[in-house]
């Protein structure tokens, strides 16, 4: 049972769970990281596995387990926060306006502090900030996310087309889109640089709702998607893995923090691309 790679597996779930306590305390910058390190955790123990030899039956339910946790209740959570900012954004007409308190973190947790306040109990006359109507319920769109992430885990571990692509957008993937709006919030806001303009736009209600319904419904969705598994380095059988990778690292390098949901739209792109060639081949 106490395997290396089931521990790594619980590995990715202890993870999963510390990013949803530190998000809901206003520091998103430490639940990116940690669900960040959940996903290497989550590649390392099917290698691990692999390599020695250590496959069954128990580490692919534990692997499952983690997962519903680490990339799909957590995005949701911290996308839940996302939302709470939105309707702030919404109340106050900015998201400079919507900053209450000094620093970001603090200005997240104070407002998901009011949310909860005025949605279980009622405001006060001090409160700057007054949730209601439209604005208390917006935040539970994002329970689309571990939704639609359930069954999407059910279905991978079921469908047997899924040994050399992803049908539907995986879970992972779906996390680092959610983790990307994150953190070109948590550094972009006062900023001088681009992520300034993307935090504005991406957190504003009717975009971040329509991309939270997109990305849900894409989970489950018969769309075939590339997987980075190659059975050969030729470059003209695998094309578009290697254009991922080097367009990832370009992001990378160019707008660094602000890369994560770039490099998943452009997966999402690349992944059309091919399914188009192969189907007119």
């Amino acid at each position: 049972m106490f395997k290396l790679p089931n521990l790594l597996t619980a590995g990715n779930l202890l993870c999963g769970i510390a990013a949803i306590f530190v998000a809901l305390q206003g520091r998103l910058d430490l639940a990116v990281y940690f669900l960040i390190f959940s996903m290497l955790l989550d590649f390392l123990d099917g290698f691990v596995a692999r390599l020695l030899n250590q496959q069954g039956e128990l580490g692919k339910q534990l692997d499952s387990l983690a997962d519903m946790v680490s990339f799909g209740v957590a995005p949701g959570a911290i996308t839940f926060i996302l939302l709470i900012v939105s309707s702030a954004i919404e109340l106050t007409g900015s998201l400079a306006g919507s900053m209450l308190m000094p620093t970001m973190g603090e200005s997240v947790k104070h407002l998901v502090e009011l949310y909860f306040k005025h949605l279980l109990y009622a405001p006060d006359a001090s409160d700057r900030i007054v949730f209601y109507g439209w604005t208390l319920v917006l935040p539970f769109v994002s329970l689309l996310i571990p939704f639609f992430s359930l069954f999407r885990l059910a279905k991978f571990n079921l469908d047997t087309r899924q040994s050399e692509q992803f049908i539907g957008l995986p879970t992972p993937a779906n996390t680092l889109f959610i983790l990307g709006i994150a953190l070109t919030l948590w550094f972009g806001y006062q900023s001088e640089t681009v992520g300034a303009v993307l935090a504005e736009i991406l957190v504003r209600e009717q975009i971040l709702m329509s991309l939270v319904v997109l990305f849900s419904v894409l989970l489950i969705s018969e769309i075939p998607l590339i997987a980075l598994k190659f059975k050969s380095f030729s470059f003209k059988e695998n094309w578009e893995k290697f254009a991922l990778l080097a367009g990832s690292l370009l992001m990378i390098l160019t707008l660094r923090q602000f890369a994560l949901s770039f490099i998943v739209l452009l997966y999402l792109v690349l992944s059309t691309i091919h399914y188009y060639i192969q189907k007119s081949n």
